[in-house]
């Protein structure tokens, strides 16, 4: 499989909103995440499928979803980004703001085995 199906694959997944049918069906056991930010209880990098699952359905059952434009996906050797835009309701604190972010992923024997993920975070609460 070459890179582009992986991006495209994963990308129209995402537009879906099958985030964890993308995770299940293209991230290596040994993925590592990378956040812009974090802390003790959700740490900036994760390693492994477990964690980045947790990681996910947490985002999942704690923001409710009420847009998600997203462009790409963009190409660079064995590196493919896509930019989202969202417009989303954190539950915990009862926020509603629009996120923009960059993600980029590596990929590695038809897997994904690095996220890094960059967002504007000045209207975050």
């Amino acid at each position: 499989m070459a890179i582009q199906d992986v991006a495209r694959s994963l990308v129209d997944l995402c537009r879906q909103g099958k985030f964890m049918e993308a995770i299940e069906k293209h991230y290596s056991q040994d993925i590592v995440s990378v956040e812009a930010m974090g802390n003790e209880q959700m740490p900036r990098v994760m390693e492994g499928l477990d964690a980045v699952r947790g990681k996910s359905e947490w985002w999942i059952d704690n923001h409710e979803v009420h847009s998600n434009e997203i462009h790409g996906p963009y190409y660079n050797g064995d590196q493919f980004s896509m930019f989202m835009v969202t417009d989303v309701t954190s539950k915990p604190m009862n926020q509603r703001y629009t996120m923009k972010e960059v993600c980029l992923y590596d990929v590695k024997d038809d897997k994904i085995v690095k996220e890094h993920f960059y967002y504007d975070m000045s209207n975050m609460g």
